[in-house]
């Protein structure tokens, strides 16, 4: 009898829930798997809305995974300084069989060194930065570069998933999985990629995110700094 997969989406402080919380309805419908949530220590992590999350494990306890995965948020912007984060990651994909991501969380893959020469998705407001980790920045919903899947903003995180599976297990299970959570997306707006949003949304976004992109800009130069 087969080990169980081993799938573990690492937590921290202002995470987006639904970078995880998607993945992790899709992970936890796999046959067998076994899906930790990690942080540091036991303790609540607060996201970035109301939520908080209690992890199953902690960077000391995990095992070896067959998948890591690191979601995005606004707490990134944190963890790609993050010693203890990046020694966790680097150790992890030592032995992972995929080095995942999705939104920013590809930044922090970044700043950990493993996506140097590695085609990467993340969100449309970070695309700019992946390339001061060596990463190549790829507009796509899944990208998939040798054992390297990252996926784009949010939203994506659930074709990341699926995506994923398909590769883990097999196609077959990937459809059941998501006919079984009716993924079947119709938005109500074509307003959900900078390529379509309307010039005057797309204008208001930019100009509400502008501190945080430069806070991002000088918090992901000390990162790659340190990468050399």
């Amino acid at each position: 009898m087969s080990a169980p997969l081993q799938i573990g989406l690492v937590l921290f402080p202002k995470v987006t829930q639904l970078d995880f919380t998607g993945p992790l309805q899709v992970f936890s419908s796999v046959p067998g798997a076994q899906v930790h949530l990690i942080w540091k220590r036991i303790e609540p992590v607060s996201s970035d809305s109301v939520m908080t999350i209690t992890p199953t494990t902690t960077f000391a306890d995990c095992p070896q995974l067959d998948v890591i995965c690191v979601p995005g948020g606004f707490g990134t912007d944190d963890m790609i300084n993050d010693e203890e984060m990046l020694a966790f990651l680097k150790k992890q994909a030592d032995g992972a069989r995929y080095v995942t991501s999705v939104c920013t969380g590809s930044l922090v893959l970044g700043a950990a060194g493993l996506l140097k020469g590695y085609r990467a998705a993340t969100h449309w407001t970070a695309m700019e930065f992946l390339s001061a980790f060596g990463a190549i920045p790829t507009k796509t919903r899944v990208c998939v570069d040798r054992n390297r899947v990252t996926g784009g903003g949010v939203t994506a995180g659930i074709d990341f998933a699926l995506t994923l599976v398909s590769l883990l297990v097999d196609r077959r299970t990937a459809e059941a999985i998501q006919l079984r959570l009716e993924y079947n997306p119709a938005p109500p707006f074509n307003s959900g990629s900078p390529d379509t949003a309307p010039p005057e949304i797309l204008a208001l976004m930019k100009d509400k995110i502008a501190p945080a992109q430069a806070r991002r800009g000088e918090m992901i130069g000390r990162a790659a700094a340190k990468l050399g």
